[in-house]
């Protein structure tokens, strides 16, 4: 049995490295990266502040089935709003504020990465 990611994993595990970089550069610290519960998967979970930001990422090649960002549908933000009750209940961290944020990255086949991050997305 081959441990070699397939394409599609690799390219997420390469969104996510992104989208980290990009929280952390911006001043936020992961406290957690792909915490799995019967539920799912949260793919960042991270504080901004007095803010506990649980962040989906979304990895694209191309833009034809929409941009990254639009593949957060209702009943993923409903999964994700239950992933973030197990989270809370899992672990000691207390914040005043909850966050939900998408990090969008747009992976094209010649030069960089674009990412888009929404913050409040839902």
């Amino acid at each position: 049995m081959s441990t070699t990611p397939t394409p599609r994993a690799a390219l997420g595990a390469y969104g996510e490295r992104v989208a980290v970089r990009l929280l952390t550069d911006a001043g936020m610290q992961v406290l957690d990266r792909n915490w799995r519960c019967r539920h799912g998967e949260l793919d960042v979970v991270a504080r901004d502040g007095d803010a506990i930001v649980f962040c989906e990422v979304k990895t694209r090649r191309g833009t034809g089935f929409g941009h990254a960002v639009e593949a957060v549908t209702a009943d993923k933000r409903r999964r994700l709003r239950q992933l973030a009750s197990a989270w809370l209940a899992a672990h000691d961290h207390h914040a005043p504020d909850l966050r939900f944020d998408v990090v969008g990255v747009h992976v094209p086949d010649a030069g960089p990465a674009r990412v888009a991050h929404l913050r409040n997305a839902f």
